[in-house]
């Protein structure tokens, strides 16, 4: 994968809420999720069509649209020794050619004709184990830090597979998805910290503090 942002969109996929059994009891998930033809609208808050069962932790405005790469997915496949396709992980945008993991907390970046906000890449909970089949696989999605992005919808669009997906405007700070990735399995209060000191727009000074921790064991 290249790091000048610049890829495509493989599949756009979509899924309703179904309902399952977790642990003994009735639960929701709308993790399931297929690749669809044609183009659909990139709404505020969801690509339409799509559904989510906990709106409290998935979809909303800083959740609207989550992607994930073909490339991580094929690096999935060898690690588990099966072929996993587009929508597995329940994304919206299966991608090619793009880094997610290095792109930055707020970096824009344009989808078919929607205008996409990086907000914080994905952190898993048991509905990813449930559709994989073992509570084991969160913590190894974790710490694998193959996390996939959060999108925040700015610009409202459409998306259709075969669509460019091309970064737009770049922030100045370090902070990448792949950082906080990785540190959300590393040491999630730094992970925090440093989130949370994109959003203050913190100096080039602090900077270079802050991210001395991370490389300090």
């Amino acid at each position: 994968m290249n790091t000048t942002a610049d890829g495509q969109i493989v599949s756009v996929n979509v899924g309703a809420v179904r309902e399952i059994v977790y642990r003994g009891r009735p639960r929701t998930t709308a993790i399931w999720k297929e690749p669809v033809a044609g183009r659909l609208p990139v709404l505020a808050e969801q690509v339409s069509g799509d559904h989510q069962a906990d709106p409290a932790v998935h979809g909303g405005p800083a959740k609207a649209v989550y992607s994930y790469t073909s490339e991580d997915y094929a690096w999935w496949s060898e690690e588990l020794g099966e072929t996993l396709g587009p929508g597995t992980f329940g994304e919206n945008l299966t991608t090619a050619g793009i880094d997610l993991s290095d792109l930055r907390i707020g970096e824009q970046v344009r989808a078919g004709t929607a205008l996409l906000e990086v907000t914080a890449p994905r952190f898993p909970c048991w509905k990813l184990g449930f559709r994989m089949g073992t509570q084991k696989f969160p913590r190894r999605f974790l710490e694998a830090a193959r996390a996939g992005t959060y999108f925040a919808v700015v610009e409202e669009g459409d998306v259709g597979a075969g669509d460019p997906i091309v970064s737009v405007s770049r922030p100045n700070h370090p902070v990448t998805v792949g950082l906080i990735a990785h540190l959300n399995h590393a040491d999630r209060e730094l992970a925090a910290l440093l989130m949370e000191a994109v959003q203050a727009g913190v100096s080039g000074a602090e900077w270079d503090a802050l991210l001395a921790r991370v490389a300090t064991p």
